[in-house]
């Protein structure tokens, strides 16, 4: 019995040591596939050699916390950062305190960061956590439209994972699960984007 706890106890501490190092496994969502069909279209490579943010991302209508719908399009002429994550996940948790400098070292210049929730987590739900985390940047939940096709370029079906898009509204970069190395890499990605501008 002692050593079956043992063992027990070993693998949850490797299961939780994977999620960290990966990210965490999305809520699962479904659709058609039609809608990713016409995305695949409607991409096209954009005189910087970045492809465009797919119609999926860029064009639907998503919930805001504040109560006002909005599209990330209606960004376009600033540099966006959109980031799926959920109030359970640790390597979203992680990331968020980054956010919160990036939005306020360049949301006067022209940064938007958009935060989405991946998961079916209620308004009260991520209301208090928002609240708890102080996130000083826009918050909203992503459609299931929205959350197949992230995963659909990032190749990881999971969160967090983040996009960042320059002012024509082209994709720059793409960051799969949480950790130090990953947020660094985003952070100096919007730096550069940014002094570029």
């Amino acid at each position: 019995m002692f050593l079956s706890n043992i063992r027990l106890w070993i693998y949850l501490a490797m299961v939780a040591l994977v999620i960290t190092l990966a990210g965490c496994p999305a809520a699962e969502n479904s659709s058609d596939g039609s809608q990713a069909d016409r995305n695949e279209k409607n991409e096209a490579k954009s005189r910087s050699g970045y492809p465009a943010a797919p119609r999926a991302i860029s064009e639907t209508k998503l919930k805001a916390l504040d109560g006002e719908d909005f599209k990330i399009s209606d960004y376009k002429g600033k540099v966006v950062l959109i980031n799926l994550w959920a109030t359970w996940c640790a390597p979203c948790i992680e990331e968020m305190p980054h956010f919160i400098k990036l939005q306020n070292k360049y949301g006067e210049d022209g940064f938007v960061m958009v935060g989405l929730n991946s998961d079916e987590e209620t308004e009260a739900q991520v209301s208090s956590f928002v609240k708890q985390q102080n996130l000083n940047y826009k918050i909203g939940w992503a459609t299931n439209e929205v959350a197949e096709e992230f995963m659909k370029i990032s190749k990881l079906p999971g969160i967090p994972q983040s996009l960042l898009l320059n002012r024509d509204g082209e994709m720059t970069g793409m960051f799969r699960g949480g950790g130090a190395n990953v947020i660094d890499k985003m952070v100096e990605s919007v730096d550069k984007l940014m002094a570029e501008e």
